[in-house]
């Protein structure tokens, strides 16, 4: 009992250490005492029955402890199988391959109860298998115990934990083998190698078992999907698929208001928004980015599951700030995150937002102060390489950007005339951005179509502004973008998804629901989002003409003091009023698809499974067993002396019945080896058994030529032997410890 209790308390300790590494900080250091000595307690009792009654009574104690429930909540419940039991265990065993390793138990608290979980289960294991005497078992379930972990989450002391694991199943061999102490140690230092092994593999690092979602057979996603066609901006139309597909379902706040957010387009070059990241240094992130945006107690968070978007982009609501994914990423900079082997069905990943709501009023009070690292040549005042708009409260500024735009970009003059008219005379970036938009979903006569008219010979934005008037999201997007760029002011083009539908607690997207729209940054709140495409999504904050809430009426006597002339709000509330109940009757467009394009690379990536690694370490068990048996099998017959290779022969033949579970007493003589084959098998050994003799007792001049004749013998022996066997018996021996002293 004492020697039981010892070498499973050892175990479970090893197993607690190697578990909880998955979690920083780590805590509740009590709970992991307790469940560890609980685990243990059935293999403590001597009688089977009362260890077999216990069993069940400790194992749902250990379940209500390590899930914070009742005795009660572990049964069925009626709806769900087995309750809050059943949901916290499921979600945790799906977090722990969707986040990245460590985790904090406070904001993951179902891996931390699967954590607490896996330490009970597979001390109470060990135990049993301990209790049992079963040195094999025990081993065999340690090295997965403490193995698993490792192959979770690589570094942090790889061969000290290899060492520490290598001394724990030495100790738990060479404390459950009866007979052959000799070879405990030989053999613990060749199989436990694998347990070395295991622990240092980078080939066996999490990102090798993500593909745990394929054990369930029933599970399936549907083909992933690419909107790339509408990414690449050539403003020539576009064609849907007839058919929707569900490519993102997201949990998150019904009120959340946002779009998806995967990408920005802040470079303009050769009339095209193209995505072009700057990163920023950490200087620069600090000014661009609020106090607000940095603090954690403002962020929302979106669990985003990948059902079937071939991208490389991960999405989240609004402007993300921080992502928890377990596969490697890159951070791009503008808050964009690539998956650097692309996204996949099945994939699961955290995001934290940030997604202010301020309103028209706060906005209007917003000046036009611009941070450096957005003012700076090739950011996002950029209107072509190398020209770039001048801020919107410096004076005087539209002649001289006027004597910019020549040759390739005269055509652009036109454009600047017309934002120009349509904002008035404001020192409000706020008054002159929701004037663009206002102008664009309602105002200005525009009208969505997938295949717009072109006139060739003029840039598609200056023709879709001046001139025809009919465009899809990309000309929506990318011509407000432009003008407001024009006007001094720091926009950019932004990709992703409308809202989507709000269903059993998440959000589903389609690929139907891929948009393109507009951000401007505004100091004292970042980059804002805005819709200039009529009869899209909604955006949930009231600044915006895309809101719901946005009053058209109230908007115009907030900024009349503010607005000199202008198309949209320097005519008075009556015109606002007109304006209010034409976008009240204006329809939702076709389906506008945006852009999605985040074209993902080829390469190809092999994904294992814990199956994979089961079978593995399996592998590594049977070739270190072979390996141990061939070892001592040469180091017996590394010998000249003829009375010596006869008496190997006799051993190998023992232990060839041994692992075939035939009783041999210890010191059996040939003739008696022969006499019992002779009554189990009806096989004739006389030929061995006088070779053998003649070797041992003849005389010296002919017992090297009979010691030749023994092996000859014996390898006969064993050919008939084998084919006197089923193959599963042979391969049982094969395996077999007996041969190496173990029971």
């Amino acid at each position: 009992m004492l020697r039981t209790g010892l070498l499973s308390l050892l175990a479970g300790s090893v197993i607690a250490a190697d578990w909880f590494r998955l979690e920083r900080p780590q805590h509740a250091t009590g709970r992991v005492v307790t469940l560890v000595a609980l685990a243990i307690i059935p293999a403590l009792l001597r009688p089977r029955w009362a260890r077999a009654l216990a069993l069940p009574v400790v194992a749902l104690g250990g379940a209500a402890l390590a899930f914070s429930l009742s005795v009660r909540a572990l049964w069925p419940d009626g709806a769900r199988f087995f309750g809050p039991f059943g949901s916290r265990f499921a979600g945790g065993f799906a977090d722990f391959y969707a986040f990245r390793l460590p985790v904090d138990p406070a904001a993951h608290v179902r891996m931390h109860m699967l954590l607490l979980a896996a330490v009970f289960a597979f001390t109470a294991i060990v135990a049993l298998a301990v209790a049992a005497r079963r040195a094999v078992a025990a081993v065999a379930c340690f090295l997965v115990a403490a193995g698993w972990p490792a192959t979770l989450l690589a570094g942090g002391h790889e061969l000290g934990r290899g060492a520490l694991i290598l001394v724990t199943a030495l100790a738990l061999l060479a404390g459950l083998t009866e007979r052959g102490r000799a070879l405990a140690v030989p053999a613990t230092v060749v199989v436990v190698l694998s347990a070395l092994a295991l622990s240092t593999s980078a080939a066996l690092a999490k990102p090798a078992f993500l593909d745990w979602q394929r054990w369930n057979p029933y599970a399936h996603h549907p083909k992933p999907v690419s909107v790339s066609f509408v990414w690449n901006a050539t403003y020539t139309g576009i064609h849907f698929p007839k058919k929707r597909t569900t490519v993102l379902t997201i949990t998150a706040p019904k009120g959340i208001g946002t779009y998806w957010r995967a990408t920005v387009l802040d470079g303009f070059v050769r009339d095209r928004w193209v995505e072009h990241l700057w990163r920023e240094t950490d200087l620069q992130s600090h000014d661009v980015y609020t106090a607000a945006s940095r603090d954690p107690a403002n962020a929302v968070e979106q669990e985003v599951t990948v059902d079937a978007l071939r991208d490389h982009h991960l999405v989240g609501a609004s402007v993300p700030v921080a992502y928890n994914l377990s596969e490697p990423a890159s951070y791009q900079g503008q808050n964009v995150v690539f998956a650097t082997d692309g996204l996949h069905p099945g994939q699961r990943y955290l995001v934290w937002s940030y997604a202010p709501h301020p309103t028209p009023r706060q906005l209007l009070h917003s000046r036009a102060i611009y941070p450096h690292a957005l003012t700076a040549s090739g950011h996002d005042l950029e209107l072509a390489p190398g020209v770039d708009a001048l801020r919107f409260d410096i004076r005087g500024r539209e002649p001289v950007l006027m004597r910019k735009l020549v040759g390739p970009l005269s055509p652009y003059r036109a454009l600047m005339t017309r934002a120009r008219q349509t904002v008035g005379r404001t020192r409000s970036p706020y008054a002159a951005v929701v004037a663009l938009e206002q102008w664009f979903r309602a105002t200005g006569g525009f009208k969505y179509s997938e295949q717009p008219p072109q006139t060739p010979g003029v840039p598609p934005l200056v023709d879709f502004v001046t001139r025809t008037k009919t465009g899809y999201c990309q000309h929506f997007a990318g011509a407000m973008a432009l003008m407001a760029r024009l006007l001094g002011i720091p926009a950019r083009v932004v990709a992703g998804f409308v809202n989507g539908r709000y269903v059993n607690g998440a959000w589903t997207i389609t690929d139907h629901d891929a948009h393109t729209w507009v951000e401007v940054w505004f100091r004292g709140y970042g980059w804002l989002p805005f819709d200039p495409t009529p009869g899209r999504g909604h955006l949930a904050a009231s600044y915006s003409a895309a809101s719901p809430h946005f009053n058209p009426l109230a908007e115009a006597k907030l900024l009349a003091h503010v607005v000199r002339g202008g198309a949209v709000f320097g005519a008075g509330a009556i015109r606002a009023q007109n304006l209010a109940a034409k976008n009240a009757r204006s329809t939702r467009g076709a389906a506008d698809v945006g852009v999605q394009g985040l074209r993902t690379t080829s390469a190809k990536h092999h994904r294992h499974s814990l199956a994979l690694f089961l079978a593995l370490l399996a592998l590594g068990l049977v070739v270190a067993i072979a390996a141990l048996k061939s070892a001592r099998r040469r180091a017996r017959y590394a010998t000249r002396d003829p009375r010596k290779l006869a008496t190997a022969c006799t051993r190998e033949l023992s232990d060839f019945l041994a692992d075939q579970r035939m009783a041999v007493t210890r010191g059996v003589t040939v003739r008696e080896l022969g006499h019992e084959l002779e009554q189990r098998l009806a096989l004739n050994a006389s030929a061995f058994a006088e070779a053998v003799e003649a070797a041992r007792f003849g005389p010296p001049g002919g017992a090297r030529v009979a010691a030749t004749a023994a092996r000859r013998e014996l390898a006969a022996l064993k050919r008939r032997l084998r084919r006197r066997l089923f193959v599963l018996d042979r391969l049982r021996g094969f395996v077999s410890l007996r041969s190496l002293g173990f029971s």
